[in-house]
């Protein structure tokens, strides 16, 4: 068996997929939209090494695997992409024809693939992890993401709607699920480039504090609200959220921080939550989660390692049950799964108009990890693999929750 046809049987596919070799090998079809190129020897022996996804990123990343065409398009046309899905007795026959290659014993992991060290979720650690992630460039991200700087999931009106339009509508739909009203004070936690922050100062008359762990954040949107003249409402902290001293907040907006906290931190988290809110205020609760929590989170895959370490999804329910048992009245909750396929899709589009400019920006290596995460993201939102929760909940003011009678943020 020639070495395409051994990487088509590995990670499967269907006719839309062609693969070809340095042998000269190919597999599948010649008229092929996307095709898969096993440029070297390392690419097999990234695959050998770790079999699956983190071998193919790892192959991918190093350029030792090209993907000619849409990467999303070679995703979603790919079966699982995971050697554990092969039959032993398959797999051994496999790992046999690799090793006749003459494989490299040893091949060097990436350097975009982050080890973390110290105790994990502990304030330095986080630090280290969100720096990872989110200190990059804040060019490259302003390409990506857009003139709103929101990296999270945006809400479409419509089908036809533009990034910029869904993404104020989602910082609009937290701020009326909030119920916020001038004079108001909103704490918005993991704020990222302070797009919630100066929404609610600008479109409410709110004063707005944002914090987040990410210095290049941080440094963006503080220039950003001077720039908007916002600088009497909105202020954007360097700071770890537990490290806030202010409290007796109005409101508190958490959008995409969860993923961050860790299932065993969770409670704490709410906890200290509640503790900021006045009796009658608002939480709002926005992030990924998985679709149940039947299965083991994964803690060693690509997304771990390259993207976001020591990240961690739970299910919903988990997520509801936890607000609930902190003290919050849990009054409403939806999941906005299509929305992030949507948004994803155009952070992809973003992302290919600037390529090169990323690459230069960049690197070439951390350039295909962001186009592999941005695709394999939008095809788990596709696949109701992950999902985007918002849960809202109230401090109760005694036994009063001040809240309307129906849903008032819904026309």
């Amino acid at each position: 068996m020639r070495l395409a046809e051994v990487f088509q049987r590995a990670v499967g596919g269907d006719r839309a997929v062609g693969f070809s070799a340095y042998d000269g090998s190919k597999a599948g079809p010649d008229d092929a939209g996307v095709r898969i190129e096993v440029r070297s020897p390392e690419a097999l022996s990234y695959l050998a090494s770790a079999p699956g996804e983190l071998g193919l990123a790892r192959a991918y990343v190093t350029g030792h695997l090209e993907i000619i065409g849409d990467v999303y398009g070679a995703l979603r046309s790919l079966s699982e992409i995971s050697l554990r899905e092969v039959p032993w007795a398959e797999r051994l026959s496999l790992l046999g024809t690799l090793g006749r290659e003459r494989l490299r014993s040893r091949v060097e992991i990436p350097p975009q693939e982050r080890r973390l060290h110290g105790l994990r979720h502990s304030k330095a650690r986080d630090r280290e992890a969100i720096a990872h992630h989110y200190d990059v460039s804040n060019t490259f991200y302003e390409w990506i993401l857009g003139p709103s700087m929101a990296y999270t999931c945006a809400v479409y009106p419509t089908a036809e709607s533009t990034l910029e339009q869904a993404q104020f509508a989602k910082h609009d739909l937290v701020a009326r699920k909030l119920g916020l009203k001038p004079g108001m004070r909103l704490l918005d936690v993991g704020c990222g480039w302070g797009g919630m922050v100066m929404h609610a100062a600008r479109e409410y008359g709110v004063k707005a504090l944002g914090v987040t762990l990410s210095r290049n954040q941080a440094e963006w949107a503080q220039k950003a609200i001077v720039e908007a003249g916002l600088s009497d409402l909105a202020e954007v902290r360097y700071l770890d959220y537990r490290d806030v001293r202010e409290t007796g907040f109005d409101a508190i907006s958490s959008i995409g921080l969860t993923e961050h906290i860790g299932k065993a931190k969770l409670p704490a988290y709410f906890r200290h939550l509640y503790r900021k809110l006045k009796p009658g205020g608002r939480m709002l609760n926005h992030c990924i989660t998985r679709p149940d929590n039947k299965q083991r989170a994964r803690t060693g895959g690509f997304i771990n390692r390259y993207v976001f370490p020591d990240g961690e999804l739970v299910g919903p329910g988990h997520l509801v049950s936890l607000m609930h048992d902190t003290g919050f009245e849990v009054r409403h909750e939806e999941n906005l799964r299509e929305h992030y396929a949507m948004t994803l899709a155009a952070w992809c589009e973003n992302l290919d108009k600037h390529w090169d400019e990323a690459v230069d920006e960049v690197g070439l290596g951390r350039a295909r990890v962001w186009r592999l995460y941005l695709a394999a993201s939008r095809l788990g939102f596709e696949r109701n693999n992950i999902q985007l929760h918002q849960v809202l909940g109230v401090k109760l003011d005694g036994t009063k929750s001040h809240m309307p009678l129906r849903p008032d943020w819904l026309s």
